[in-house]
């Protein structure tokens, strides 16, 4: 047996008591007749003790130990000497002095230190990303993946879930992300896809009868790196036989509230909030708005249509509108150089500029000298807009172009004044999304979610006919301005999802050649059915408060998809391309 217990579970009630310890060498102290060796596991750290007492072989070993040795130390768990307690470790009023010590393996000097609060650059610790992962916050970010993954097990399991695993090599059915291509040896010029989420195959267990299902599933997508998004990622994925979008709810605030109880100890206040898509554009400029802070989006198109201003009047004409946010307070912490980063924020969002006024002793404003008193007078009353105040407006053709330039703008001011606190967890439930969206690239309306959610029966009769007032039966759940999963009531009745696949713009051909299989399926008895599913690591970075999911994740990729420590993608060989039938084309 090489060891009794892990590193830091001894404490003083083993005192007397002999124990076997392996680990890694934190770093060695040679006081001359004196040595202390920190030995770190997954749990801690356990101080052990060499002296002029000590056998001359073990001596000699414990001198010759350098950091990230591995070694298994054997001998008796006793006081540290008076002085010597150290109050801010779990083993720090007791130590191993050492009788038995054997190198189990020796090491190079590493590339960085292995310590909490390192400073090496990213690429570094993602090229020797094993060295990165003994490091201990990463090993706790790793443990409370783990446990938040078994509470999701045994609370699914405690409510009549089943787990099944579906299909990891698919059928490419390109209506979403791009997918991930992998080419078939036995069926020259075929290619399977790895999946984006399980989607098809847990609505046709469904039709199977499993009326429960869950999975923690890996999935792949091929887009562009962000903080909270990976090539591959992993989902708990749900779904449910004869329920409605409530019963879905209900079963995930459960989940919730139990997960932050047992993790954090935290009590959600259930039910959840809830509002429209509708609402959450017009108030925060975002289908995922953080709630810890205010700055809601006034609307100023009202008291601004007759305007004489040419950049308001015309963003307006054009079937745009005026909005602004007001900073409550903000006036003294923004200074005119910070405003025009503000502005140049926005610029990134594809608004053409940012509009303010600012009452500090006295009020100065980039737009008030081009708007009459009364036109005045109304946007600072319609906004709330008072002494100590920072008003600051954006006004364009496309509301797109507004909300979202003021839905990231009320998050970076936020940011600036320290109001997003990690440990304030503010939830929502986002509803009644619109079913579909213009696609300008395409030329054609495109699903928000997924083809395959229902919309609102009274909604069906425009599916064809006027596709943008449809709305769906989706749901998403919102933590603090992250979507932390997304779901929806499925269509199970195949003439309603033909006509779905009709207002996407797919011909009964390609309907059947991508998705003939479901349609093929929902002849022999669908149950209505929903799901929904959670993205684990933004579940997780969002419990422990991290800014990106790459810490929850034990080997990363980065941005461009690669990653460093096997450095891959990687070339193969001519002979692999070959078996294959594939050419690269230059």
């Amino acid at each position: 047996m090489y060891r009794t217990k892990y590193c830091a579970e001894f404490s003083e009630a083993d005192v007397g008591t002999r124990a076997k310890v392996c680990g890694w060498v934190q770093k060695q102290r040679d006081l001359g007749t004196l040595i202390f060796i920190d030995l770190r596991d997954r749990t801690g750290i356990i101080q052990l003790a060499f002296d002029d007492t000590t056998d001359r072989a073990v001596f000699d070993i414990a001198f010759s130990a350098r950091a990230e040795f591995v070694l298994a130390a054997e001998g008796v768990i006793r006081h540290r000497g008076e002085g010597a307690v150290n109050p801010n470790m779990p083993t720090g009023a007791v130590e191993l002095f050492v009788d038995k010590l054997e190198v189990l393996s020796a090491s190079q000097t590493p590339p960085f230190e292995i310590k909490d609060d390192t400073d090496v650059k990213e690429e570094l610790r993602l090229k020797y990303r094993y060295l990165d992962l003994r490091r201990a916050p990463l090993q706790h970010n790793m443990m409370v993946r783990s446990k938040i993954a078994r509470h999701a097990r045994e609370y699914f399991e405690d409510n009549g879930f089943i787990e099944i695993e579906t299909p990891v090599l698919i059928k490419s059915t390109p209506e979403g992300a791009r997918d991930y291509l992998v080419p078939s040896r036995v069926h020259p010029g075929s290619f399977y896809a790895l999946p984006q989420s399980p989607q098809l195959y847990k609505q046709i267990l469904m039709l199977s009868g499993f009326d429960r299902y869950i999975q923690i599933a890996k999935c792949f997508r091929d887009e562009d790196l962000r903080a909270d998004r990976q090539p591959e990622f992993t989902q708990i994925d749900l779904e449910m036989s004869f329920v409605d979008e409530n019963d879905i709810m209900t079963m995930v605030e459960g989940f919730i509230a139990t997960l932050f109880k047992k993790i954090l100890n935290v009590e959600v206040e259930l039910p959840l909030k809830r509002m429209s898509w509708n609402e959450a554009m017009s108030r925060y400029g975002s289908d995922k708005p953080d709630l810890r802070f205010g700055f809601e989006i006034c609307d100023l198109s009202s008291v601004l249509k007759d305007t004489e201003f040419k950049v308001f009047a015309s963003a307006i004409a054009e079937g745009g509108s005026v909005r602004a946010i007001n900073i409550k307070g903000g006036a003294d912490k923004f200074s005119r150089k910070e405003i025009d980063k503000l502005t140049d924020f926005v610029k990134t969002y594809k608004a053409k500029g940012l509009a303010w006024s600012k009452w500090s002793g006295e009020l100065s404003s980039s737009f008030a000298k081009f708007l009459s008193e009364e036109e005045v007078r109304s946007v600072y009353g319609l906004a709330g807009f008072e002494e100590g105040d920072l008003l600051l407006v954006v006004a364009d053709a496309k509301n797109k172009v507004v909300f979202d330039s003021l839905g990231a703008l009320r998050c970076e001011v936020a940011g600036k004044l320290g109001l997003r606190d990690k440990n304030d967890f503010k939830f929502l439930w986002v509803t009644d999304f619109p079913m579909f969206e213009y696609s300008e690239e395409d030329e054609r309306y495109v699903a928000m979610h997924h083809p395959f959610t229902a919309p609102r029966e009274e909604d069906i009769q425009y599916l064809t006919t006027a596709p943008e007032k449809v709305l769906a039966r989706a749901y998403d759940i919102v933590l603090n301005g992250t979507e932390l999963g997304g779901g929806s009531v499925r269509i199970h009745r195949q003439d309603l999802q033909a006509t779905v696949f009709e207002a996407l713009g797919l011909t009964k051909e390609d309907a059947e050649a991508k998705f003939g299989f479901l349609l093929e399926a929902f002849k022999y008895g669908a149950p209505p059915h929903a799901g929904l599913a959670f993205g684990l690591d933004r579940l997780v970075s969002l419990m422990l408060g991290l800014d990106a999911i790459r810490d929850v994740i034990a080997f990363p990729k980065v941005q461009n998809a690669s990653e460093l420590m096997t450095q891959c993608p990687s070339e193969v060989p001519q002979k692999s391309l070959d078996e294959l039938g594939i050419a690269i084309k230059e």
